[in-house]
């Protein structure tokens, strides 16, 4: 595997909505934030192989909102990197709190998370069935809570 570069893109790509879409299935709700949100890309020989997407939520606190490797990609550490990345932009912004939710189906992201030092904040109880016009089935499992976790930066 090639070396991993990260960059912040001028514009949202086609190539990167893809990738949006594989985290968040409904382009609405992508929608939503992506215009609003810093993006970072994980690139490999010039191919964008992953992204990020952050929003400022509270003061002194940013929310990872969408995180996405591409498939042949995957269990090679990127998304690690990616958040890494997020992490010493957030410390250098003086940012104290790094919060994501993922489902709670979500076995692999859910392990990520922890692995790098998230803690479980919350459960946003239906969140899912709320927010999305289709159920979303993930590892053989009708996904319908948020888990929300956050990483004290201080």
């Amino acid at each position: 595997m090639t070396a991993i570069t990260f960059e912040v893109p001028k514009q949202v790509t086609d190539e990167m909505m893809v990738l949006l879409l594989s985290a968040d299935p409904d382009e609405q709700m992508i929608e939503s934030y992506i215009h609003r949100a810093e993006i970072r890309v994980a690139k490999s020989a010039d191919q964008i192989v992953g992204v990020i997407c952050t929003l400022t939520t509270r003061p002194l606190t940013v929310e990872i909102v969408n995180l996405a490797v591409r498939d042949d990609y995957q269990n090679h550490g990127i998304g690690a990197q990616l958040i890494n990345e997020v992490i010493q932009h957030c410390r250098a912004e003086k940012v104290t709190t790094l919060a994501i939710g993922t489902g709670s189906t979500s076995f692999g992201p859910l392990y990520l998370y922890q692995k790098l030092g998230f803690r479980m904040v919350g459960v946003d109880r239906d969140f899912f069935v709320r927010h999305y016009s289709r159920p979303i089935e993930e590892n053989g499992l009708v996904l319908r809570d948020m888990i929300r976790l956050e990483l004290n930066l201080k």
